[in-house]
């Protein structure tokens, strides 16, 4: 269903998107019109349904243009993260073999390397033009694939991971019913469009239902708070270390933000120190969960329950299923840790050229996500972390999101991440970095201490790495591969 049309019909007077950099606003005719423009180039250059049309661009309105128009022809949209290495973009497109490969001016460079690859077309994304004419739109069924977003490559290669009309139209449906989303709803959008959270967390869903997508570029988060307040905000996504340099700006304790609904953070568990600021100044804040292969939108928790529960993302949402199993694949009932199964219209289809994986993934109808989870006696869900980073040291299981907030409660500590580090003795041990605020030091037996209050003897990290700051992907979140491969190499 090409539902941006019905909504231009319905609503196109509204404005749509605001492209901070460009200083560009669309309305919904307007956005419709471009996207109908970029259908028929498409078409122009025999682009037909199945066809990958990638797309190598910073944060601005033609990625969602584009993106309209592929789902207009059947074409599959391939966002490809720009913030990768040459070689490591060139996995990708060789992978998924696209027969155009749209990019902006920021990449001109780069784009020179690539012109080896004869079979790819190359069009600059701020050079389009083609009169407006009308297009003969494909029979789009809702199986038919729309998007393919590359994971992170945490573990391995990246994979495609391809995404119907249906996977992407369910969990807009599920946001909006779930989440009581209105046409009123404004937010602003400063994750990558090239990651799910960018593109099918709040922006699909908000232009589903008629409200209003601000685009930021490059985060700054003096810039982030100053434009969630001046456009009026109601609902924002931020990863962790995101809403962590907001809260010690003073934009984030002098403006006002009480339009905001509920401020969201997604991408990684929440400290709980984040949800403390938040109370203080008076504002709504909770935690989501997803991934790219489902949703990524899974649970919904009231924000005044959110408070009381921190940590926890609440219950599954309207139009989706899931379940926490043990090790041997039972269901757990009661308040174990186990690892988190989801099913529903919003899952995705396959992993691109990938049908290990896919198989890996797909188990009996259900997406193994390979995050363990809990949920407590009211039938709320806690993310406990990766199940690959679970930490098993002298045969204690060690969960690492657990000694992370213990820890992150410090005054001095600033970051903080717990990773297993091999070991003769204890199998893994348990070893923090972390980095401390305004060039502080502390004693490593102090930090002991510290733990000792709240945790068992075997949880308390038997090494503690002080760095000046600790490394992040792509999206901002502490990037644990990264440390492991530090601490090995010293």
């Amino acid at each position: 269903m090409d539902w941006i049309a019905k909504r231009a019909n319905l609503t196109g007077s509204r404005q749509a998107i605001i492209d901070i950099e460009k200083q560009r606003t669309l309305t919904y005719t307007e956005l419709n019109r471009s996207a109908e423009r970029w259908a028929a180039f498409l078409l122009y250059h025999h682009i037909q349904k199945g066809d990958r049309v990638a797309v190598l661009g910073e944060n601005q309105a033609e990625l969602f243009e584009i993106l309209f128009a592929c789902g207009k022809i059947g074409a599959i949209f391939v966002p490809i993260n720009w913030r990768l290495s040459k070689s490591e973009i060139e996995y990708i497109l060789q992978d998924c073999q696209p027969k155009v490969l749209l990019y902006n001016d920021s990449f001109e460079e780069i784009m020179k390397q690539f012109k080896f690859l004869k079979a790819y077309r190359f069009t600059n994304i701020e050079q389009f033009t083609i009169p407006i004419k009308t297009i003969s739109t494909e029979n789009i069924e809702e199986e038919d694939p729309w998007l393919m977003i590359y994971t992170g490559g945490t573990t391995g290669k990246p994979k495609g991971v391809v995404l119907s009309h249906r996977a992407v139209d369910w969990n807009a449906l599920n946001t909006i019913v779930s989440w009581g989303l209105t046409d009123n709803e404004v937010t602003l959008n400063y994750m990558p469009l090239f990651h799910t959270g960018g593109i099918n967390a709040l922006s699909l869903p908000i232009l589903m239902n008629g409200g209003k997508v601000i685009i930021g570029n490059k985060f700054d988060p003096q810039k982030a708070l100053y434009y969630l307040h001046l456009y009026k905000c109601t609902i924002a996504l931020f990863v962790p270390t995101m809403y962590h340099m907001m809260q010690q700006t003073e934009e984030f304790h002098k403006l006002d933000f009480s339009h905001m609904k509920v401020f969201l953070s997604g991408g990684a568990p929440c400290p709980l120190t984040i949800y403390e600021k938040f109370a203080e100044r008076g504002y709504q804040f909770k935690e989501g969960y997803g991934l790219t292969e489902a949703g990524p939108n899974n649970f919904f928790i009231d924000p005044k329950v959110a408070q009381i529960k921190r940590g926890s993302v609440g219950k599954p949402m309207m139009f989706n299923e899931v379940k926490i199993v043990d090790f041997d694949g039972k269901e757990i009932t009661g308040s174990g840790v186990g690892e988190l199964l989801i099913r529903g219209k919003h899952a995705f289809i396959e992993y691109w050229n990938n049908k290990q994986a896919t198989e890996e993934t797909w188990q009996d109808g259900w997406i193994h996500t390979g995050d363990l989870a809990r949920r407590d006696d009211d039938g709320y869900y806690y993310i406990v972390g990766r199940k690959k980073d679970m930490i098993i040291t002298g045969g204690e299981n060690v969960y690492p999101i657990e000694v992370e907030q213990t820890l992150i409660e410090h005054p001095i500590i600033d970051e903080v991440a717990v990773v297993g580090i091999p070991d003769e003795k204890w199998g893994e041990k348990v070893t923090a970095f972390i980095s401390l605020k305004n060039n502080q030091q502390i004693e490593e037996t102090e930090l002991i201490h510290f733990c000792k209050l709240k945790l068992a003897n075997y949880k308390i990290p038997k090494s503690f790495i002080i760095l000046d700051q600790l490394p992040k992907t792509d999206v901002g979140k502490i990037d644990k591969k990264a440390l492991k491969s530090l601490k090995t190499s010293v």
